[in-house]
Parts: structure tokens; C-alpha cells; sequence
């Protein structure tokens, strides 16, 4: 059973059935059995558009169902035994896995080899893999170029290129990698990018290495999804701890928390472990295993709280959050579209808490003009909020302080 991301079932989905959208029978059985019934909006259009093989550009939220859009037609158009005829690039390692996941579901079926080469585990067992010649890479741009730089990866057969989570890629500042990759692939071939904004440089990108790409946008109006509640929650900045601690007791669903430092990241789970909150977390200290194992707690249910670091805030792909927290205003607005997105998972609704103080107003009103609406101000039980001051001179009313 496929477990590594968001059950189908789960999703808006569209009238018609896979096999309406041009896969096989045998494929579409293999779907039913993993609990894809019907296609999501964005596999209706992204699929028959894939298989016809022009280059294609979705844009859509998280948990739009984009891994099996643009995974279904590559399974449907490769022969196996050629070699390595497809890449999978991916920003973090979890993203990569999570892609490996659902190719793994359905390889019985298939019959399509695939590798997973990423960062953070030991060479030696991705060469053996590579050694039998897999039909399908999924990698992380910098463990790919090792393995291309030690000769042990070949991707130069590569005929269907995917850039998944192209946007975030940008931001971890894989540029270089992407554009070296680029240049080793042969020209002759099918390229789909997906992303959840279109900044500047994945236009240039699309320009320079895309052919006449059709775009397919299923981006919500508003930017963020659909059935999130957002509260902005502002303290003084030794009241944020206690703070974050106030709103974990306050919602007890599961929950996600998104902190900029590994030492706010420590603090927060020895101070939620002591309390007895069931938590764990994720961030670049944690090995792979570690940070595997965190997912899949909060998936199982094991753990309801997930720390995470801003190294990890794409590579969480889980079917049901209850409530994300921003400990600290995210460094852009594209960023806290992201992280807000990990909540209303398909038609579900959830809430996307923010802690902050008065030195982040510029960046509060930045995310406000891109909702369209502004932030809720909200109290946390028991924590004093951080209230603007002001003084009437002569009839006038000035501001000592220029707050939200």
C-alpha cells in the first residue's frame, strides 16, 4: 500500500477515471488497488497533456496530487531495460522519497526499475542499485552530480526530465546544480516542471530549456488553499516561547511547527517531551533514518507534534495536519504559502498559526497584500499580547511605536 503521501480518496477529484485520461487498463487496475480511484483536477489535466509528450509547467498547491500526474504518464511511455530513461529531480530528500514511494506501489504492475539517489546515507548501496541499470532516477541535484561525477550514474539516455518542487529548489539555492544537470541531458527530450509560484528565474529556466511549454495553473485565488484559518498571534519577543507552548495546549490536533534554528528546534521538544506531549523532530543534525522515522510517526499517529527546521519545510508530504505553527515569520511569502499549505490538505480545512513580534510588520503586510485580507489578530491562553501604545498630544494621536 502506497503510504508515502496524500490518499486520492482525500482529494477534489475529477468526473472522469484514469482510464478516461489514456492509461492502460492494467495501470488503472494497479491505481484501484492503492486507493486511486479518480483523477485529482490537476492529473486531468496534466496526464493525457504528459502522454502526448509536450513540455508542461503545473503550477498547484500542496496536496493537488501533481507526484502521480506527472509519474503515471512516464510509467506509461517508458520501456523498460534501456537504461535509465527517466530523471526525477527533487529538492529535499523526503520529497524524494516520497516519489520512490509511489513508484515502488506500483512497480509490480510497471515493471519498471527505480533508484533513489539523495544525500545523507552512504554511496555504496545507490551504486549497486545504478549498477542494474534503473529505468527511473529520483535524486537530489547535489548527490546526482556525485554520482555523474564518479561516473556511477549515466543520464545522458535521460528522455523525460521532471523538476518537482522547482520553486523550492531555487530557494535551497540549487540553481548551479539545476542548470549543470540541464546541460548534460540530451535536448531531444520531454520536460514537465512543478512548482507552487512562478518566480522570475523559473520563467528564464522554462525560456532556455523548455520547448514551447503549455502551462496548466491550479493555483487557488488568494494563494494559499483553500480551508485554511489563519491567526497571526504578536508577543513580545521573550513571550514566545511561551507563546508556542499556549497554542500546542490550545489545539490538540496534529500538529506542525516550523522554526527557523536547530536550537529552538531542541529547546521546544525537550520542553513538549517534559510536559508530556508526544513530539519529535526533524532538522540537518538528524540523520536520515531519524528523519524518516519522524515522518512516519506523525503519520501513524505515534506522535502529534513534528518540529521542523527550514531545511525541512518542503519534504513533508502527510495526508492529515491539523494545525501548522510559524515560529517566527517566514523569510518570504512564498515560503509561508508553502508551509500554510501542509494544512487543508485537499478538501479538508485546518489552521495555520503565526508567532511574531512588532519587528516583523514589513513581512507581515507583504503576505497580507498577497491573501488579500489581512491577518487575524489573535490571544494565546494566558500570554500577554503585544498591544500598540498611544499618545494623545494636543488633540492629536502619535504613535511612539509603529506597530501592526
Amino acid at each position: 500500500m502506497f503510504t508515502g503521501g496524500l490518499p486520492q480518496e482525500n482529494v477534489c477529484s475529477a468526473d472522469r477515471s484514469f482510464s478516461d485520461l489514456g492509461l492502460s487498463p492494467r495501470l488503472t487496475e494497479a491505481l484501484r488497488e492503492i486507493s486511486f480511484f479518480n483523477p485529482t483536477p490537476i492529473q486531468n489535466e496534466v496526464i493525457p497533456r504528459a502522454l502526448e509528450g509536450v513540455d508542461l509547467i503545473g503550477l498547484a498547491q500542496t496536496g493537488s496530487g501533481k507526484t502521480a500526474a506527472f509519474s503515471l504518464p512516464i510509467l506509461a511511455r517508458i520501456e523498460g531495460g534501456r537504461g535509465t530513461q527517466a530523471l526525477v529531480l527533487c529538492p529535499t530528500r523526503e520529497i524524494a522519497l516520497q516519489t520512490k514511494s509511489f513508484l515502488d506501489a506500483l512497480e509490480p504492475t510497471s515493471q519498471l526499475s527505480s533508484v533513489c539517489l539523495i544525500g545523507g546515507v552512504k554511496m555504496e548501496p545507490q551504486i549497486s542499485k545504478l549498477r542494474t541499470k534503473p529505468d527511473i532516477i529520483v535524486a537530489t541535484p547535489g548527490r546526482l552530480l556525485d554520482h555523474v561525477g564518479r561516473r556511477t550514474a549515466r543520464i545522458d539516455r535521460v528522455r523525460y526530465l521532471v523538476l518537482d518542487e522547482a520553486d523550492h529548489m531555487l530557494d535551497l539555492g540549487f540553481l548551479p546544480q539545476i542548470l549543470r544537470v540541464l546541460e548534460l541531458l540530451p535536448t531531444e527530450r520531454q520536460t514537465m516542471m512543478f512548482s507552487a509560484t512562478m518566480p522570475s528565474q523559473i520563467d528564464r529556466i522554462a525560456r532556455r530549456f523548455m520547448s514551447e511549454p503549455e502551462q496548466i495553473d491550479f493555483r487557488p485565488d488568494g494563494r494559499t488553499a483553500e480551508g485554511i484559518e489563519h491567526r497571526l498571534y504578536l508577543v513580545q519577543p521573550e513571550s514566545m516561547r511561551a507563546c508556542l507552548i499556549s497554542l500546542v495546549e490550545q489545539e490538540q490536533g496534529s500538529t506542525l511547527i516550523f522554526l527557523r534554528r536547530k536550537v529552538d528546534a531542541e529547546w521546544a521538544y525537550k520542553q513538549l517531551k517534559k510536559e508530556g506531549h508526544k513530539v519529535d523532530r526533524m532538522h540537518s543534525d538528524r540523520s536520515q533514518r531519524q528523519r524518516v522515522e519522524a515522518l512516519a510517526s506523525l503519520r501513524s499517529g505515534k506522535k502529534r507534534i513534528l518540529l521542523a527546521t527550514n531545511v525541512a519545510a518542503r519534504g513533508i508530504d502527510i495526508p492529515v495536519i491539523e494545525h501548522i505553527i510559524n515560529y517566527g515569520i517566514p523569510e518570504s511569502v512564498e515560503e509561508y504559502v508553502h508551509r500554510a499549505g501542509r494544512t487543508a490538505r485537499g478538501d479538508a480545512e485546518g489552521v495555520a498559526s503565526t508567532i511574531a513580534t512588532w519587528k516583523s510588520k514589513e513581512e507581515v503586510r507583504m503576505i497580507e497584500r498577497a491573501l488579500g485580507r489581512p491577518l487575524p489578530r489573535c490571544t494565546a491562553p494566558g500570554v500577554e499580547p503585544y498591544v500598540e501604545r498611544k499618545t494623545t498630544i494636543r488633540g492629536r494621536k502619535i504613535r511612539r511605536r509603529r506597530l501592526l
